[in-house]
């Protein structure tokens, strides 16, 4: 009998050894330390040392905590997740590569990903790729973070790049944010749109700077996207060596819609709508000290400071809804 036991327990490690470690160790709340360690389990009391290292031991719709300050490293995301690191510094050092990837094409329900980053300092020391990416999932909030120093030359260097390439409504809020010094040339930005394989996204940006960007916000259809649109409200958009807010598109209808927001002091043009797809709509703005205030198709609700700029230039026409003028 003692025999018979003993084979069986053995069968039983045997059994548990072909467990994944991941499935085992998943939890939905876990921990991350400068002074932690990835071998650990990620727990509050044996936190983890990475984001990366953290991620892999976290549950779908889970979240990841920082205990203390320190630098936590890129990272890939592959499923829903939260990585919360309000009240201390929750850093990630990205020089020639990205900050963080949202990418679940590869899971098994790829489009599908609601990621919420809160509280993070990512920093691209002048050489990174993007601050943030959103290849893949359906929902991106990004809080109370500063992205900043992305700048690779070429078409790389945006502080945040919206980039999917399948899907509708693909969606990313950002709100409370500093996105500062991004963009190397005058395709990329603070924020890109560049949409690929009809892809449709909305991206919504309150109370946010841009500020020293190539632009604050581009919206690009050159990549394919389908029809797109961004909503700012109660942001700055400021200091940037190209345009404050640039659109562009031939094709698919890609809309701007600015409002309660100050817009100054871009070497080029506050806002900018070029190609016949491209449209802008502003209301309750400050443009000022911009090269060109505004040019293109860019609609007014008629209550914008347009003033002491090189050139301030005049909206083409009012907003209209169903025929009827809004004021």
């Amino acid at each position: 009998m003692k025999t018979i036991t003993a084979l069986l327990g053995l069968a039983c490690v045997g059994v548990l050894a072909l467990v994944p470690e991941a499935a085992m160790a998943q939890a939905t709340r876990t921990w991350v330390s400068s002074v932690g360690d990835d071998v650990n389990p990620c727990s509050r009391t044996a936190p983890c040392k990475t984001f990366a290292g953290a991620i892999s031991k976290t549950a779908i719709n889970g979240e990841i905590n920082c205990l203390d300050s320190g630098g936590f490293g890129s990272v890939t995301i592959t499923k829903s997740i939260t990585i919360k690191c309000e009240g201390v510094i929750g850093g990630i050092l990205a020089a020639g590569t990205f900050g963080v990837n949202i990418n679940d094409s590869g899971s098994g329900t790829p489009g599908t990903a609601i990621v919420t980053l809160s509280g993070l300092d990512i920093e691209g020391a002048g050489t990174g790729t993007n601050g943030v990416q959103f290849i893949s999932g359906a929902v991106l909030h990004v809080h109370k973070t500063q992205i900043r120093n992305f700048r690779q030359s070429g078409a790389a260097g945006n502080g945040i790049n919206v980039e999917p390439s399948s899907g509708s409504n693909k969606r990313v809020f950002v709100a409370d944010s500093y996105i500062t010094d991004n963009g190397s040339t005058n395709q990329n930005g603070g924020i890109l749109v560049r949409a690929t394989g009809g892809a449709q996204v909305n991206v919504t940006v309150t109370n946010t700077k841009l500020e020293g960007n190539s632009n604050g916000i581009f919206m690009d259809a050159a990549g394919g996207g389908s029809n797109s649109r961004v909503n700012v409200t109660h942001s700055t958009i400021a200091g940037s060596s190209n345009s404050g807010v640039a659109i562009s598109s031939t094709g698919a209808t890609f809309t701007a819609v600015i409002a309660d927001s100050l817009i100054s002091f871009n070497s080029n043009t506050g806002v900018a709508a070029a190609g016949a797809g491209a449209v802008a709509r502003i209301g309750s703005n400050t443009i000022s000290n911009n090269g060109t205030g505004v040019s293109g198709t860019v609609q007014s609700f008629k209550n914008n400071q347009i003033v002491d700029n090189g050139v301030d230039g005049t909206p083409v026409t009012a907003v209209s809804s169903g025929g009827n003028i809004l004021n």
